[in-house]
């Protein structure tokens, strides 16, 4: 299967638009497509994405999907395994990173002061 990226060479991301609420998340969670595009009914595709929390948002549930995840943790602050309160939980610092293989279940997490993420999803085989 090819990759669906168009060839990018070093430019500036603008960081102040082009955000928007991924389905199913809260308010306060936003993402930011970089490259590329996941087709979950088919299975197929990658991408890359910011993904931004607002400080002290959360979410209360664990999430699982069909495609690998590959996540680090460039700004800010991020808790994993907190409670529907947004209690507890294990924090991480900048410069941290997770690969999840698809059926992981993962989360919930909430960010005290606010990160922004790195994420590349993508169907095997990629």
């Amino acid at each position: 299967m090819a990759i669906n990226k168009a060839h990018d060479e070093f430019y500036t991301l603008d960081l102040n638009s082009g955000w928007e609420v991924p389905p199913g998340y809260p308010q306060g969670i936003q993402q930011k497509i970089i490259s590329g595009a996941l087709d979950e009914k088919n299975k197929r595709g990658s991408r890359t994405r910011l993904l931004r929390f607002d400080p002290g948002v959360f979410t209360t549930a664990p999430f699982v999907h069909e495609y690998w995840e590959e996540v680090f943790l460039v700004t800010g602050d991020l808790t994993v395994g907190n409670d529907v309160n947004g209690e507890g939980g294990e924090a991480f610092p900048p410069f941290t990173y997770a690969c999840r293989p698809p059926g992981a279940f993962h989360g919930p997490f909430k960010s005290e002061k606010g990160c922004i993420l790195m994420e590349i999803h993508y169907f095997d085989p990629a």
